[in-house]
């Protein structure tokens, strides 16, 4: 096991569960950390007040390390961070936006900042910034992504060779192999988020959680790069995108048509034809929603399984 990221964050196993939104709440933080991983509150999704909320209730549900996923450039970023600050929230995962805004501040009031990257460059200037840490995300991943489609897994060897801060590698891992097979390329732990998606902890709803285990390979796609690139479930909604293009349409006429709350309505309200499915191409290997601490067990012991069959050829 890697040991830096166990000692960062006072964690048992080098495993993150990703601060998704819509889909972790509280209650799949509190599991994740209480399993001995690091559970993240996805604060992409909350009202500052709900996110005070799952703040409060996670620290109750765990003694354990858990931290917060702050997306740089959603709405009310100021409220956020003083209710982050306020309630002695340790560890901070950052992502779409620029860290050297926020990195300073968090650290300066004794939070661990982590910052979420797709690219070499951008892991450099997050490593510039003074972040504790870089998540490496790579095309393969769920939710946002990035533009430039660099796999997971040349992403990580790439940035690893660059910088000198901690690797968490993340973008298509949702089990013992795949992360044996980062931490082979040099990640020095992992992010998970398409399985953990699927655990009965999750607050996403459960229609959600039956089509993730229902896709197959090459259901998902990554689209909408003109706006924010994000990976979805083929269904009505991604049809009628596709259809949008073929029109060749300007920004403006993609916002219109997304229009607001297309995820919540489609992985929070079980919407699965009008709603935004957001998953990564992991989803293929997901068979059964789980509970938390049952993943957890088995990615582990498959880790050790195929690391030690590995240690004999």
């Amino acid at each position: 096991m890697q040991q830096n990221i166990i000692k960062l964050f006072n964690i048992q196993y080098p495993i993150v569960q990703g601060g998704m939104i819509w889909v972790s709440g509280y209650k799949l933080a509190a599991a994740v950390s209480n399993a001995g991983g690091l559970g993240l509150i996805g604060a992409g999704s909350m009202y500052p007040e709900v996110l005070r909320t799952h703040i409060q209730k996670c620290k109750k549900a765990t003694k354990k390390p858990f931290g917060v996923n702050v997306p740089l450039l959603y709405p009310d970023i100021e409220k956020i961070m003083e209710i982050i600050i306020e309630e002695g929230v340790k560890i901070v995962f950052t992502s779409a936006g620029n860290p050297k805004t926020w990195t300073a501040t968090l650290k300066n009031n004794g939070i661990r900042v982590v910052h979420v990257v797709s690219s070499v460059k951008f892991a450099l200037k997050a490593e510039l910034a003074g972040v504790d840490a870089v998540v490496c995300e790579g095309f393969e991943a769920g939710g946002h992504n990035g533009r430039e489609e660099t796999t997971t897994f040349t992403l990580i060897p790439m940035v690893k060779e660059q910088i000198k801060i901690p690797v968490i590698a993340a973008g298509g891992i949702g089990s013992g192999r795949g992360m044996l097979a980062a931490m082979v390329l040099g990640a020095d732990g992992v992010q998970i988020g398409s399985r953990f998606a699927a655990t009965n902890e999750s607050s996403a709803h459960q229609n959600f959680k039956n089509s993730i285990v229902e896709v197959q390979e090459g259901d998902t796609q990554l689209t909408l790069k003109e706006l924010a690139p994000v990976r979805l479930i083929k269904n009505k909604f991604y049809d009628e995108v596709q259809a949008l293009y073929l029109t060749k349409p300007t920004q403006e006429e993609l916002k219109e048509f997304l229009g607001r709350a297309r995820a919540k309505r489609g992985m929070f309200e079980g919407d699965l034809e009008d709603g935004e499915l957001e998953i990564g191409q992991i989803a293929g290997l997901i068979h059964e929603i789980k509970p938390v601490k049952i993943v957890l067990k088995e990615i582990l012991e498959e880790f050790n399984r195929v690391k030690s069959l590995m240690a004999s050829y």
